[in-house]
């Protein structure tokens, strides 16, 4: 733990790995466990379209929905999970990572970043304050998902203005919903990562009947400086520490659920090692979010309503920059928000759901670099989606209103109503062909830093001055997307267009004031076009295993009004290739990804090379009567590049990781 830092350490890696033996010693027998979920084991790929996704009210599966979504589940998660949620999902099409080094990395969906991309904890938000700084991460740790869920495009109409970018839905089952299947299961990991001289160990256990179940889950993961090609990247450490404790009550009528967790997290601001030689110490952020969550769900009918859900949860977030032994900045954030769902009976073809969401934060910036104001932030949304179906065609509509109101201290407030409109469409040629569209017009209220920042902001090495003046940013954006799943081929490709009306960007002025460079809030209409496909081909199933090749690209192209010029720190394009081998219990893949240079710049910022990602995984797997269980190695940046990335304001002085490999043990009981 760093100077500063206080102590406050879960159990470490090693009475992890004691607590999942003990555990795995203390299960029953059961049948042959199979390929999904907690405390079962990966015998067989997860099917991704047959999945539910559980941050839509009507619960449907991936390919029902005429709005574009990727899971992560199975064998997959397990591959891409990382330390932060950004780069555990920047393998999917149109999904990229921010880069503030190894412990900041958050979600980029087609080119929209910050607060234009909701991240929530089982469909509430993660009460941070992530979208204020790019060096804050999230308060969410990807390990312990049981699956991820990104809804791309505007997902305003269930999860609020913020969300005009699209959503990254984090399930991980700490309220239980359902019986479980074994009145006793779980699952384990331990890992050695040897980039970062780094260790991660991970236990999670439920148990329960058909009347109530309960779940614990917990982590710790230390990491040194990591590894870059020409020597080690000072100033990179993570220390990560999370558990938490939930139960409900369960009946045919549904359920009844609360848990509690803690987050702590330490970790380095590689912009700023500082200076071990003249007793200088480097800039690193210490995080603690308590969380209270709430669930419930009633499957019963009742007048007209075929079922409700609710779910309210508090954080009681701080975070503090310290600077060396020194504290720097203290960021507080206390947050509360709920929402409510009915799901009505069928009314001719169309069923559809009402809901209701509110929201209050209170956010705190104290200290020299406080560089927004104390702002209380208050919202509530009422929205209604609706479906019907007339033989091969699926129509979805959807409204949204809400009311958001910025409460600066010492300043005016401001007021926004913003309103969301959709409408997609899916015509099925057969089972397994079918082409989407979709139209889409979103509001999103400013968000408090780009309204009322006005000060130095040491993360991003700039003079940072919002505009209290911003209107509403609305984007309006069409869609087309064509999904075929064949017995060799699958394979799914969209092409977009996005109008935005009032973009809000942070511009660099070419001024500076006390020796930093200025950046600006400001407004201009821009155009979001992009493409995204993947294609996978089942080659052969025989005696020598199952092989599969996946091919996926994208790409986005921004530009402001008027031929102004370009939006700043877009996403480079990007395509890539893997190849996955599979036979007894044996599974294998090698694969390569070529990010493109990024010349297409903002004025005052400067382009990035492209560069080539070459990764390789192979896990040796076992399926026994109460416990499965694998060893697995990971190896990535094979051919040690020189990557960065361009969105990041560290590109010029903080690289990806060089060569690196990672061992483990996995246990599904």
């Amino acid at each position: 733990m760093r100077d500063g830092a206080s102590n406050r350490y879960l159990p470490s890696p090693g009475a992890l790995a004691l607590a999942i033996a003990g555990m795995a010693g203390m299960t029953h027998a059961h049948a042959a466990p199979q390929s999904s979920g907690p405390g079962k084991s990966h015998e067989h790929e997860v099917r991704l379209e047959e999945i539910v996704v559980t941050a839509t009210p009507l619960r449907s599966t991936s390919d029902a929905l005429s709005e574009p979504v990727e899971i992560l589940a199975g064998e997959r998660l397990d591959e891409d999970k990382a330390a932060t949620l950004g780069e555990t999902v920047a393998g999917l099409p149109g999904v990229q990572s921010s880069y503030f080094g190894p412990g900041v990395g958050r979600p980029i969906i087609r080119g929209l970043d910050g607060p234009r991309v909701g991240v929530l904890a089982n469909g509430l938000g993660s009460q941070d304050v992530s979208t204020v700084s790019q060096d804050h991460s999230l308060a969410i740790e990807p390990f312990l998902a049981d699956q991820i869920e990104v809804l791309k495009g505007p997902a305003t109409l269930l999860y609020g203005s913020g969300a005009i970018g699209g959503v990254v839905n984090v399930v991980d089952g700490r309220i239980p919903e359902h019986a479980p299947d074994r009145s006793f299961s779980g699952r384990s990991e331990l890992r050695h990562d040897a980039v970062s001289d780094g260790f991660t160990g991970m236990l999670r256990a439920d148990t329960g009947n058909d009347r109530f179940a309960i779940h614990f889950d917990g982590l710790k993961r230390d990491n040194e400086d990591y590894e870059i090609p020409d020597g080690t990247l000072a100033n990179s450490f993570i220390e990560t520490r999370t558990g938490a404790f939930g139960g409900s009550l369960l009946g045919d009528w549904g359920f009844l659920g609360v848990s509690v967790s803690r987050f702590l997290d330490t970790y380095g601001n590689p912009g700023e090692p500082g200076n071990p030689a003249e007793g200088e110490g480097g800039v690193f952020l210490d995080i603690e979010q308590d969380r209270t969550e709430f669930k419930g769900g009633y499957t019963r009918s009742f007048g007209v309503f075929t079922g409700a859900r609710f779910a309210i949860s508090s954080g009681d977030y701080r975070h503090i920059e310290f600077e060396g032994e020194e504290i720097g900045t203290t960021f507080v954030n206390d947050s509360t928000e709920g929402r409510l769902e009915l799901t009505h009976a069928p009314v001719g073809n169309w069923t559809g759901a009402f809901g209701v969401q509110f929201s209050d934060r209170e956010f705190e910036a104290i200290g020299e670099e406080a560089f927004v104001p104390k702002t209380q932030t208050d919202l509530l949304g009422i929205f209604v989606v609706e479906q019907a179906k007339w033989g091969r065609l699926q129509l979805d509509l959807g409204a949204r209103i809400e009311t958001v109101e910025s409460s600066p201290e010492d300043q005016p407030s401001r007021d926004f109503d913003p309103l969301s409109l959709s409408a997609g469409a899916i015509w099925r040629f057969d089972e397994s062909l079918h082409l989407s569209f979709n139209l889409d017009r979103a509001d999103r209220a400013p968000a408090e830093e780009e309204l009322f920042a006005n000060g130095p902001h040491v993360a991003t090495a700039s003079f940072e001055i919002g505009d209290p003046d911003l209107s509403e940013e609305t984007a309006n954006q069409a869609e087309i997307g064509l999904h075929f799943h064949g017995d060799v081929i699958e394979a799914k490709a969209s092409i977009y267009y996005n109008r935005f009306d009032n973009f809000i960007f942070l511009v660099d002025t070419g001024e500076t004031e006390d020796d930093l460079p200025v950046r600006q809030w400001t407004q201009n209409d821009a155009r979001f076009r992009g493409f995204e496909g993947e294609v996978l081909w089942h080659i052969s199933d025989g005696a020598s295993g199952a092989f599969d090749v996946r091919v996926f690209g994208d790409t986005v192209r921004a530009t402001l009004a008027d031929d102004s010029g370009n939006v700043p720190r877009i996403v480079p394009a990007r395509v890539g290739a893997d190849l996955r081998w599979r036979a007894d219990n044996w599974r294998a893949s090698v694969g390569a990804v070529r990010h493109a240079e990024q010349d297409d710049v903002a004025v005052n910022e400067t382009p990035t090379d492209g560069y080539t990602l070459v990764d390789a995984h192979v896990a040796y797997h076992v399926d026994g009567p109460s416990l499965a269980w694998e060893i697995f190695a990971d190896a990535t940046n094979l051919t040690d590049q020189d990557a960065r990335v361009h969105t990041s304001f560290l590109k010029d002085r903080v690289p990806l990781p060089g060569r690196a490999f990672s061992l483990g043990f996995r246990a599904y009981f």
